[in-house]
């Protein structure tokens, strides 16, 4: 597995790849890296526009492993447009995944590729901030969903 850790206004932020796929995004944490291949390079400056305002989506060849159920949670995630939230309880419906938010908000709390694969569009169905499992918690969520001029309560 290869690694690269860079410095962003969230802190540090590794990026993991394996076989020519971003595998996963720790956001708050510096881990060790390899030699810089060209994939985690591109994540690293398409991440970089995305923190400062310049880039509203990613072109990133991803690997996503999880059950069946996180998988269809983390495919209808990848569908939140910038700058669009969704209820845990209508993102289990768009994965076809019925009404069961709490299953719902465990598949995105474990989501290997928070920011590119967008989690944090992802609220209570009265618009609260109810978690964050990436970086600092709520503060880096408010952070990531202010920058995208998303409202939330």
């Amino acid at each position: 597995m290869d690694h690269l850790t860079f410095e962003s206004p969230l802190g540090p932020i590794s990026l993991h790849a394996h076989d020519d796929h971003l595998t996963g995004v720790s956001i708050g944490v510096a881990h060790a890296h390899s030699t810089p291949t060209a994939l985690l390079v591109r994540a690293q400056e398409q991440l970089t526009e995305y923190l400062e305002g310049n880039r509203t989506s990613f072109d990133l060849p991803l690997h996503l492993s999880g059950t069946e159920f996180q998988e269809a949670i983390w495919s209808a995630l990848q569908e939140i447009p910038y700058g669009h939230k969704e209820s845990y309880q209508a993102l289990g419906k768009k994965a076809g995944r019925g009404k069961a938010p709490r299953a719902v908000g465990g598949a995105v709390g474990r989501n290997p590729l928070p920011i590119i694969v967008p989690c944090h569009r992802i609220l209570a169905s009265d618009g609260r901030i109810t978690g964050y499992s990436g970086g600092n918690g709520i503060p880096t969520k408010k952070w990531l969903l202010d920058l995208e001029g998303v409202t939330y309560r």
